[in-house]
């Protein structure tokens, strides 16, 4: 995992649900955080695709899950997972009474339907 670049440690997480996702109201289904800038975004298995996404719009490459007790990296531009990394500004995840999914009131009752 190349850190010069792809981590900067000090940057905190933007929030904590996926950005875009807050602002149109949706639901995810698992968080993952820029290791660059902290960006929030939503996983591949939610609808919006936010984390990927932001990697696209922006070429940072290191996302690490926002998942309470998870601490792996993924690196799209090598697509190599690592099991862990460097400690990132706190909160390493979004709040433990957080549902999954989330946020409490917008997940639609079948939503794994919709996500099948």
């Amino acid at each position: 995992m190349s850190e010069d670049t792809a981590i900067d440690p000090s940057v905190p997480p933007s929030g904590t649900g996926c950005e875009e996702c807050e602002k149109t109201d949706g639901w995810w289904l698992h968080l993952r955080r820029c290791a660059r800038c902290g960006h929030i975004g939503c996983c591949d298995n939610s609808l919006g695709k936010h984390a990927t996404a932001h990697y696209g719009a922006t070429g940072h490459p290191v996302l690490r899950s926002f998942e309470p007790g998870e601490e792996w990296f993924w690196d799209y531009a090598r697509e190599e997972l690592y099991e862990s990394g460097p400690a990132l500004a706190p909160p390493e995840s979004h709040p433990v009474d957080q549902p999954v999914p989330g946020p409490a009131g917008r997940v639609p009752p079948d939503w794994p339907r919709l996500l099948g």
